[in-house]
């Protein structure tokens, strides 16, 4: 898969250097939260990109709270889900709080599926996400 642009730069710490957007993942700030979002198609191709994101969201200062954002996101496969899995380790690990929006419903069948949506409990909206 021919990906454009080159994959942003490794984040050491988020509030030192936020990865630059690209067309898999953005990161940016609601209140204290860190909001992740994912688009297009999440897998092996697309890793680098959305990897740096995750990894800079795991280095937030306490409180740490992150926000997936999937609605935009339309595939993801196992290893977009390995990816996903290992970042709320991550945050989790560091005493943060994750959670998930997904309105996509092939996305919500996969994590149920995989046992992920007990995981995760993904939401519909970003509002009630950061309500949460």
């Amino acid at each position: 898969m021919y990906h454009q642009g080159e994959p942003p730069e490794r984040a050491r710490r988020f509030d030192h250097a936020v990865p630059q957007p690209s067309a898999y993942a953005r990161t940016y700030r609601v209140r204290d939260v860190v909001v992740v979002e994912l688009r297009g198609e999440l897998d092996l191709g697309t890793a680098e990109y959305v990897d740096t994101h995750l990894e800079a969201a795991a280095q937030w200062p306490a409180p740490l709270e992150v926000v997936l954002d999937l609605r935009p996101l339309e595939f993801i496969d196992c290893f977009g889900l390995s990816l996903l899995v290992r970042a709320r380790r991550r945050i989790v690990d560091r005493g943060g709080r994750i959670s998930m929006v997904c309105a996509h419903q092939p996305t919500r069948k996969l994590l149920t599926l995989t046992g992920l949506e007990g995981v995760f409990h993904p939401v519909r909206t970003l509002e009630q996400a950061l309500e949460a």
